[in-house]
Formats: C-alpha cells, sequence, structure tokens
C-alpha cells in the first residue's frame, strides 16, 4: 500500500458509502465533478477511498435530500454549514420552497420525461423563434439545464436523458448562430471564446457565443480546452477585441484566477479579457484587468460599456490625427 495504507481501513469504498448513504455511484462520482465533494483518496489501484468524516457529510446530505432540498444548494457545504441549514429549516425535514419551473421550461422538461426526443427538439425550435434569442436562453435553456441536472441528481433522470437534452438545445443554438443576420461593422468586436484545460463548459460556451452574436460580434469560437499558448496565438490571429472563458462551479478557483492573471499579462494590452462564473469566490477576488460576468445577461451590459470605451479611443484618435 501507498503513504495512504495506514488509514485505508478506517475508510470506506464507494460501494460502501452508496450503501450507507442510498447516494448512488454515479452520483458521488458526478458530485465530485460537479460540486467538487466529495473529495475521496486513492488506494494502490486507484480505487475511490471515503474517509469517515465526508461520509457523515453525505448521511446529512442524504437527509437534506429526502425532505426536499436541491444538490446544487447543499453538496459542498461543510458539516456547520450543514447542520446549520437543518437548524434554520426549523429540522431536516422542511426545505424552504423552490421557484417553479416556469411554463415553457416544464412543459420542454415533461417531453423529455417522456422520451419524445422529436417533440423536443420542435418545441425548443419554436420557442426559440417565438421568444426570441436572448429570452429563450435566459428563461428557458438556463432554466431547464439546471433542473435537469437536479432532477438527475436526486435520481429522477437517467444519464443520457440529460445528454439527449443537451445535445438537442445545442443544435438549437447551432442553427440560430448559423441562420443570425450579418450585423458586422467596424464598429462591432471581434470575440474570441473558449475555456482553459480541464474545463468542460461546452454548452454554456455556445450559449455566451449566441448572446455575443446577438449583440453584433464576430465570434470565434475555440470549444473547450484550449491551452493558454494557443489562446494567445488564436487573439492575435483573429484580431480579436475580447477574449472571453468559460468557468464552471467546479473549476477550481484558486488556479483558475492564477490562470486568468498569467493569460491578463500574455495577451496585447487592447484585448480585453472576460471570464464567465458562477463561483463566488472567483467573483469577490477577482483579477486586475479582467471583467468577471456571473450570469450570460452581463454579456448585453459588457458589450455596451465596450462600445462606450471604443467610441472614446476613436474620437481621441480622430484628435490626434486633426493636430
Amino acid at each position: 500500500m501507498n503513504d495512504r495504507a495506514p488509514t485505508a481501513l478506517t475508510m470506506f469504498t464507494i460501494a460502501a458509502v452508496e450503501r450507507d448513504t442510498r447516494l448512488g455511484k454515479d452520483t458521488l462520482r458526478v458530485w465530485e465533478r460537479r460540486y467538487g465533494f466529495p473529495r475521496p483518496l486513492r488506494d494502490d489501484n486507484g480505487e475511490r477511498l471515503y474517509p469517515p468524516e465526508q461520509v457523515e457529510q453525505l448521511r446529512h446530505i442524504r437527509r437534506l435530500l429526502d425532505a426536499g432540498w436541491r444538490p446544487g444548494r447543499i453538496v459542498g457545504l461543510s458539516m456547520e454549514e450543514l447542520q446549520r441549514v437543518g437548524q434554520l429549516s426549523g429540522s431536516e425535514t422542511a426545505a424552504p420552497a423552490e421557484p417553479a419551473l416556469k411554463a415553457e421550461p416544464k412543459a420542454l422538461y415533461e417531453l423529455l420525461r417522456a422520451h419524445d426526443v422529436a417533440g423536443l427538439r420542435r418545441a425548443l425550435m419554436q420557442t426559440l423563434l417565438r421568444r426570441g434569442l436572448a429570452h429563450f436562453i435566459s428563461e428557458v435553456a438556463q432554466p431547464l439545464l439546471v433542473e435537469i441536472g437536479e432532477a438527475w441528481s436526486r435520481g429522477q433522470l437517467e444519464v443520457f436523458e440529460e445528454h439527449l437534452c443537451s445535445e438537442a438545445i445545442e443544435t438549437v443554438l447551432r442553427t440560430a448562430i448559423a441562420t443570425a443576420p450579418e450585423m458586422r461593422s467596424d464598429g462591432t468586436p471581434r470575440v474570441l471564446l473558449t475555456t482553459f484545460p480541464g474545463e468542460l463548459h461546452g454548452l454554456g460556451l455556445l450559449m455566451a457565443e449566441a448572446l455575443f452574436t446577438l449583440e453584433g460580434a464576430s465570434c470565434m469560437n475555440l470549444g473547450c480546452q484550449t491551452p493558454m499558448p494557443d489562446i494567445v496565438a488564436a487573439a492575435r490571429a483573429h484580431r480579436a477585441d475580447i477574449v472571453a472563458l468559460g468557468f464552471s462551479m467546479v473549476s477550481p478557483a484558486g488556479a483558475s484566477l492564477d490562470h486568468l492573471a498569467e493569460l491578463r499579462a500574455r495577451l496585447p494590452q487592447p484585448v480585453e479579457l472576460w471570464a464567465g462564473t458562477p463561483q463566488a469566490a472567483m467573483l469577490r477576488r477577482g483579477v486586475e484587468g479582467v471583467l468577471m460576468l456571473p450570469t450570460l445577461g452581463e454579456i448585453h451590459q459588457g458589450i455596451g460599456r465596450w462600445h462606450a470605451r471604443a467610441g472614446k479611443t476613436r474620437q481621441s484618435d480622430d484628435r490626434h490625427s486633426n493636430d
């Protein structure tokens, strides 16, 4: 055994955790990626080993899930925070009322549950055409994806159903982007979109591209996991005005901020660096010279501010040329 052997006998295998907590193995693995918890160690064979304190946290999480709490609100909380959640609600049998899924995403969710994939795709496209791209993303696609992720975590959906919905939304978004009217002019930004290696945030990146396109930007989406030197090279080749990176809830905040700082130093100074992240820790700390966006809705305001800055720069250049 390795240097963790002395504690191995006191730890739990993933099968033992499943029996103890009634949380499925797949659920534990996805939480590990999505929320950064649990944080198992590994034995010499690479098998997961869970410390007793983490198993105790998982027991509390199980009780709160049974009481109606959503995984995204409680997974990853410390033991003290979990206990406080139970106390604040009066007991671990009362969860706060969650906002009900609105009619449009709820109807789409029911189509997914019925495995009506053709109907789901058709309804997604009809909703997009009827309500417009911005509404589709903020009021339909995002709430639907959150609900599906939570339903999967509660064991109410299978992995393939989550994938089917993501694929359907991706297809609709790609169609919308490809058929968007050409709005490019000298006064609109060139935007490069991607993520750092290890960050699989593809659908969020695509939604961002759609909203940038709606603002008239010229976009180059490199997809996920682009090495930093290639981001810098692509920004130069594309003559990007903005480099936009996406981060998920499970991105390591410290490392992500360090990488943003390094990228900011490598990019030409006129190129703006934007980072979309829902993580409070990243938003709170920030990085000098990087615009932090907590939601996709901030893209509209960000582009408005970019136009204001670009307009001032052009006015200054005109004055200098006339001197």
